[in-house]
């Protein structure tokens, strides 16, 4: 047995043994609910229907519309919950955390933990995302398989969290943004995710989905909380991000391309990955590439805020943050141009460089540069959806699709920082969190 797969299986046995909470318990929707809105909105639209009733069966929508029509035929038993003036929309979707990281295990810190630790750090982490009102998320990085285990512990109900598609750990060239370069030559230490050459790249993928990756994550450039390597430089040469994303495309799935310096975003997306993620020194030749291809790009926007506020209790290296200092501003500036441009955008925050649950921060940022209100709530549901592939799942509150769905005090239209104060959420059926008026 190797390495990995023992990491794997002591990482799920673990999280197996959680305590099970009271929501938790009865995770298995039963019967049918009917839930009276005041108004939800419908994001495709991009407009609210006053007093409307969802009536759910098991983990889906079966009918929803005006309540003067349906609730003649509400089955009988049904139960009813009334969420008064709240304003009900779709589950949002973050498409790119870190559930198994924290800020605070940055630099040295972080190697101390075991995969095992980083599981269980996610299960704690997944509880607070699902009760910021994100129902779905897609994880792109983490060590040992980790995500793999905290995927699948929430869909067997051991622990609360919200549905996740998950990378296991990501690609990364020798010394690059995602391998080990805290430790001394002597230690010959690298990350599970490394490998160069087209044939070494084209391996890894298929070792990281043989081993339950839904997604493949490469990072295509140096990053910024890692030590050594250049954000403004590309990592992986053209022909390997071909080979990644053929071989991934070809077994099923989708490729997300950690990208800041504008040569990596434009070979990326040239290569044909799904997703761009950051896109800090995005350019023209980028935002050209990305409409040509129908790329996504994910921008991370709001870290920058609690970053530069909270860098000093992060113990992270003096490159680190000097890289910080760059690249952070630079993002917005140039992700800003992308929005004006019409990339398409997708939802995503890099949940673990600033505290899981504050995903919703990521809005009133977005609305700053340049999209409207409704334009990034798209992004976190229809778009989201659409990118992660699940658009007959999540994003829409439409008859079929699973039931997830929030309730906010407010109009998220005018102000979108209400979606940092979720009051109400189900998943699959299943109300997590209830805290509206009663």
């Amino acid at each position: 047995m190797t390495r990995a797969v023992l990491r794997t299986s002591l990482a799920a046995l673990l999280l197996t043994c959680a305590v099970r909470t009271p929501a938790q318990n009865a995770a298995a929707p039963k019967g049918t609910i009917a839930i009276r809105a005041s108004r939800v909105l419908d994001v495709k639209m991009g407009q609210y229907r006053a007093s409307q009733i969802i009536v759910i069966e098991g983990e889906r929508i079966q009918e929803i519309g005006d309540a003067a029509e349906i609730e003649s035929h509400i089955p009988p038993g049904a139960q009813v919950i009334d969420l008064g003036r709240a304003t009900v929309l779709p589950g949002l979707i973050d498409c790119h955390t870190h559930l198994t990281m924290s800020p605070y295990l940055g630099a040295y810190r972080a190697l101390s933990l075991s995969v095992p630790r980083e599981a269980l750090l996610g299960a704690r982490n997944a509880r607070a995302t699902l009760e910021a009102g994100f129902t779905t998320v897609r994880n792109v990085g983490a060590r040992g398989f980790a995500d793999v285990a905290l995927r699948d512990a929430i869909n067997a109900g051991d622990v609360p969290g919200p549905r996740m598609l998950v990378s296991g750990p990501p690609l990364s060239i020798t010394g690059g943004h995602g391998d080990i370069n805290l430790l001394a030559p002597e230690f010959d230490a690298s990350a599970d995710g490394v490998a160069d050459s087209v044939p070494a790249v084209i391996a890894k993928v298929r070792w990281d989905i043989k081993y339950g990756a839904d997604v493949i994550k490469f990072m295509a450039s140096g990053g910024v909380l890692s030590k050594g390597d250049n954000p403004a430089l590309e990592q992986y040469s053209p022909e390997e991000m071909r080979a990644i994303v053929a071989t991934a495309h070809g077994l099923g799935r989708k490729v997300a391309a950690h990208a800041h310096s504008a040569i990596a975003i434009r070979d990326a997306a040239e290569a044909g990955v799904d997703s761009i993620e950051h896109g800090s020194f995005i350019d023209a030749d980028g935002i050209r590439a990305m409409k040509q291809h129908g790329t996504y790009l994910v921008p991370t926007l709001y870290l920058m805020d609690w970053f530069m506020e909270n860098y000093p209790k992060m113990e992270l290296t003096e490159d680190m943050i000097e890289k910080a200092r760059v690249v952070m501003p630079a993002a917005r500036q140039n992700v800003a141009r992308a929005f004006r441009e019409g990339v398409r955008v997708a939802f995503g925050t890099d949940a673990a460089v600033y505290p899981h649950g504050l995903n919703a921060h990521e809005f009133p940022v977005m609305v700053k540069l340049g999209l409207t209100p409704l334009q990034a709530i798209q992004a976190a549901t229809m778009n989201a959806a659409d990118l992660l592939g699940w658009p007959d799942r999540v994003g829409t509150l439409e008859p079929g699709k699973l039931a997830d769905l929030i309730a906010v005090e407010g109009d998220p239209l005018a102000d979108p920082s209400v979606l940092e104060n979720v009051k109400f959420v189900m998943k699959g059926g299943v109300v997590y969190k209830n805290q509206t008026a009663r």
